[in-house]
């Protein structure tokens, strides 16, 4: 892949900075927008005031849930957001999802929980349903992955990338906080359930290590125990080939639960195995990371990711330049934009400061109501995907001034008509927890696509606004797709990521952009 789609892929990373949650969202899609985790603290701070009226009327009896109240308590108490750190974002997910669940039908319970269960039935459609913790430990293995995060390191609060013996820290949280021996188990067991033992096996093996750090600790909150991460991660093991690890971890379980008869059996089928081909007991198993059919890029988009990309400097390239942009729009002859020509194959120009922290916080109010699921074309329908996790929102010139203002804008720049139904609406998107979009194009590249029903043509070029503005044209002026515009928003590791989408078709332009029938223009 050439520069120029290495600079491509790197195009959504750079987002409009976090504002504060609005609307409501649905369940199973929390994680998928970080405005709807951040909105879960509000139910959450709701069963803390439940609780302590619980415990106000057992306080002889009621020792351990104390300790989880507190648990929880300070983390409300900090004055920064505490969903911008994804360790916390996937465990407020995680309390919301399992650990409250866990406390309220506690069997220790006595008849003063009633109200507590009362409060909590009547908050419960607004918690995150298990599809949220599910997305939210895919996105922690997402984060592992794309950044080479070290499990031990995550487990512990340290964003830390490792690459052989070189160790990067890649974020320093003001307050370090560290996951649970149940918070491991439940984000190896999502890896697990979809038999991904590549990452099943690290976050297990954390939970396993933490559990016995705690054996006979048992937490209220927690859904596992010792006894379930060494099950699991036994299995795991002899799955991935590894029957010396499997019957180790079985041993072991059966000293803790020694009447189990599933895994007595276990343990004489891996002893059996074992003498057959005792080559087994020494052999280290290696377990490929699983591979996304769809990402030929793979190893690009990540590398470009994990080192922000390599841009030109000017003195290498003296074809890119700076100025201020009027583009012979007396709507910019008072105030022109500052223009930056980063890249010349494919053109791609960066506009600095298009939008205002005020016009950028009132574009996300407005669209904020309406975030819903980002779906991407898949033959003649849209659907979500894994690919992409973000929320998204149409938003209508007829909305608000500020919009018209912004196609006003657009169109001095580009010098292109950005009014329906040569333009699409202004799109609004809000990342959440890892949130991502997968290398992509932005123009149709079959004709069964939705975009061609739009019967306004392919999306001949791109605005994309994150404060600044990025433009590029996303078809040859034959009307060809341009292979080089290929991009990506990689993960997002730490806050809160926005980003606004103007997306121009082919219709409306004939004269403003002329055909050519040259291929390479």
């Amino acid at each position: 892949m050439g520069p120029a789609a290495g600079l491509a892929a790197l195009l959504a990373v750079l987002a409009l900075r976090a504002g504060d949650p609005a609307g409501a969202a649905a369940r199973g899609d929390t994680f998928s927008a970080l405005t709807s985790v951040a909105r879960a603290l509000g139910p959450e701070r709701r069963l803390l005031t439940l609780l302590r009226r619980y415990l106000r009327g057992e306080e002889a009896r009621l020792r351990d849930l104390t300790r989880f109240y507190d648990k929880v308590l300070s983390l409300h108490e900090d004055s920064a957001t505490p969903v911008s750190n994804p360790l916390l974002a996937f465990t407020l997910i995680k309390r919301l999802q399992s650990d409250w669940r866990n406390v309220v039908h506690s069997l220790e319970a006595s008849e003063n929980i009633r109200a507590l269960k009362d409060g909590y039935e009547k908050v419960e459609q607004d918690l995150p349903a298990f599809e949220d913790l599910e997305g939210a430990a895919r996105a922690l293995m997402r984060l592992q992955d794309v950044y080479m995060l070290n499990v031990k390191g995550l487990a512990r609060g340290v964003f830390q990338r490792v690459a052989g013996s070189a160790v990067t820290d890649l974020y320093s949280p003001r307050r370090l906080f560290s996951l649970t021996a149940d918070d491991c188990f439940q984000v190896g067991k999502v890896a697990y359930d979809m038999g991904d033992y590549y990452h099943a096996i690290p976050w297990l093996e954390e939970a396993v290590s933490l559990f016995r750090g705690s054996y006979g600790d048992w937490k209220t909150e927690d859904e596992a125990s010792l006894e379930d991460a060494l099950d699991h991660l036994a299995f795991a093991y002899f799955q991935a080939g590894n029957v010396s690890c499997a019957l180790s971890l079985s041993r072991e379980f059966l000293l803790y639960s020694p009447d189990n008869k599933r895994m007595a059996r276990n343990v004489l089928k891996y002893e059996k195995l074992l003498a057959e081909s005792p080559n087994q007991v020494v052999a280290e198993a290696v377990i490929q990371r699983p591979n996304v059919p769809h990402l030929q890029t793979r190893d690009t988009y990540e590398g470009l990711c994990q080192t922000l990309g390599s841009q030109p400097t000017h003195y290498q390239i003296p074809s890119l330049y700076c100025s201020y942009e009027t583009n012979s729009s007396p709507y910019l002859l008072l105030q022109p934009v500052r223009k930056e020509v980063i890249h010349l194959e494919p053109y791609v120009v960066l506009y600095h400061d298009f939008v205002n922290d005020v016009e950028a916080q009132k574009i996300r109010g407005l669209a904020e109501p309406w975030l819903q699921r980002s779906v991407v074309a898949s033959g003649e329908k849209q659907l979500p995907v894994e690919y992409r996790i973000s929320k998204s929102a149409w938003l209508k010139d007829t909305v608000d001034p500020l919009l018209v203002t912004l196609d006003h804008r657009i169109g001095a720049l580009t010098g292109l008509d950005v009014q329906p139904p040569y333009a699409e609406y202004l799109q609004v998107v809000n990342y959440g927890i890892g949130g991502h979009y997968e290398p992509h194009f932005d123009h149709a590249t079959s004709p069964t696509s939705p975009l061609y029903r739009m019967k306004s043509g392919n999306r001949v070029a791109t605005f994309m606004i994150y404060n600044a503005a990025l433009f590029w044209w996303n078809l040859h002026r034959s009307g060809e797709g341009d292979g080089d515009t290929l991009h990506a928003g990689c993960p997002v590791l730490v806050g809160d990521k926005w980003v606004a989408n103007k997306w121009i078709h082919e219709y409306g332009q004939e004269f403003r952009r002329p055909c050519s029938s040259r291929p390479e223009d």
